[in-house]
């Protein structure tokens, strides 16, 4: 079941909301652990059973950790990774890696073929970071199954984030309330993440699909493509997180942001502070900190960051494209710390260009199913292969895509937020406030529309 669906709007989520409001306080959990569990069991009934292990094994490892002598407390924190990672290991990259051994070897291994369950990569590192901070005596571990259930299986964020600590929802599984301020803003936030989904990247996501099965290239097809996936894939991403945090503000929880504006950073180092957040703070905090950060050998460093952005990028897709691609963001990130910071503070609006030149070829490479179409794809942006700068069929499809693209642009920068700050107070900052609701009703009633009369548009971060 997915957010953007007619099922889950008008049957699931008010099904769910009133259950889990309707219940004495000391139920909530365990209500919203079953709603959860139906939420991804209506979508995913065949992994189910691995959620509930996962769950399991978490709960029992964690008690285990607090309550063992301090000798005993690795043993039981390697199991639980072990179990894990192992099952992440096994879903995600078991035939990634036969893959790979075969072209090495030249001995044909034969894939595995197991379905990838859908978010296991989001599940599991909650699981490791719960686990992690009951070792590191962070959290107390928490002895009520039900609790730990609610917690990481919440359905807000289960499939695609953003990536919840424990140690910031556990009070809130102890106690929390919602007053009609917050259901208010809740309500707002999940509706205009809804807006963004819908209306912004689904239509976005034409476009680039015609992109890809252009029979017609040309150099302005291939930056049309270019940025209108960068454009898809942060509606589609962001517009999931904020649908996320309002779903759980409607049901009493604060989540992190996870998304701060990227396309107007100043730097590759800056934009990772705004993209994705919640992962980005779990690398940092589980991996990259534990190495030794930067506070160690300059050989040593390097290397630490390497390998995060290594994992970093095979967390994405167990494929070489998302390898290189997070390689690549070690290379340029080494290189900004080093040297290429201080000529981005020479040249002022231009790191901004700097910025999107990067971004744009990276998703290129995110976005392609090979690296011989990657390169093809890269390459032809710069000129590569002979295309002609204009096709008819690129530039109708200017024609068509350019108005939206030049609003998802402009909605993708603080300046909308800031100028409905600047007008607060003003009569037109007043009628801002007036026509919100009504504003929202027709958002409300034209995403139905949409929903009613498109096809089925899956997250594009689903499948990670």
């Amino acid at each position: 079941m997915v957010f953007s669906s007619i099922t889950f709007l008008f049957c699931f989520l008010p099904a769910a909301l009133l259950l889990c409001h309707a219940v004495p306080a000391r139920w909530q959990n365990g209500a919203l652990l079953l709603v959860s569990l139906v939420f991804y069991g209506w979508g995913e009934p065949r992994s189910l059973w691995l959620l509930l292990l996962s769950l399991l094994a978490g709960w029992w490892t964690g008690r285990a950790i607090e309550d063992r002598p301090k000798s005993r407390k690795r043993f039981w924190l390697t199991a639980s990774l072990v179990v894990s990672l192992g099952a992440l290991a096994l879903f995600k990259y078991a035939d990634f890696l036969l893959a790979t051994l075969s072209a090495l070897t030249g001995t044909a291994f034969l894939p595995l073929g197991l379905k990838l369950p859908i978010g296991i990569s989001f599940y599991t590192f909650q699981m490791v970071s719960y686990t992690l901070d009951v070792y590191r005596g962070t959290v107390p571990a928490q002895r009520r199954l039900v609790d730990l259930g609610a917690y990481i299986t919440m359905f807000p964020q289960l499939i695609a984030g953003p990536i919840v600590r424990y140690s910031d929802i556990q009070p809130q599984l102890e106690r929390r309330s919602v007053n009609l301020a917050d259901a208010a803003l809740g309500l707002r936030r999940f509706l205009l993440g809804l807006g963004k989904k819908v209306l912004l990247a689904n239509t976005l996501g034409s476009l680039v699909e015609t992109a890809r099965t252009t029979r017609d290239p040309s150099l302005l097809f291939l930056w049309l493509y270019a940025a209108a996936f960068c454009l898809q894939i942060y509606y589609d991403f962001s517009g999931y997180s904020d649908m996320a945090i309002g779903l759980g503000k409607l049901l009493g929880f604060s989540f992190m942001e996870n998304f701060n504006y990227p396309f107007t950073a100043r730097s590759i180092t800056d934009f990772w502070r705004r993209w994705h957040i919640s992962l980005g703070t779990w690398f940092r905090d589980y991996v990259y900190v534990p190495l030794g950060g930067n506070r160690c050998s300059r050989p040593r460093w390097i290397r630490n960051l390497i390998l995060v952005w290594g994992l970093t990028g095979l967390w994405h897709g167990a494929a070489w494209n998302f390898v290189l691609w997070g390689l690549g963001f070690a290379l340029v990130l080494l290189a900004e710390k080093l040297w290429l910071s201080r000529i981005l503070e020479k040249i002022g609006r231009l790191r901004h260009v700097y910025v999107l030149l990067l971004i744009a070829v990276s998703f290129v490479l995110f976005d392609s199913t090979n690296l011989t179409l990657a390169w093809t794809r890269i390459s032809g942006l710069f000129g590569a292969g002979d295309l002609p700068l204009v096709s008819p069929t690129a530039w109708y499809q200017l024609r068509s895509y350019g108005w939206l693209l030049i609003v998802a642009a402009l909605g993708s920068t603080p300046w909308p937020a800031r100028t409905c700050r600047a007008l607060e107070g003003s009569r037109a900052g007043m009628a801002i406030q007036l026509t919100e609701p009504p504003f929202l009703l027709g958002l409300a009633v034209c995403i139905t529309a949409f929903l009613v009369d498109g096809s089925f548009n899956p997250f594009l971060y689903f499948r990670f």
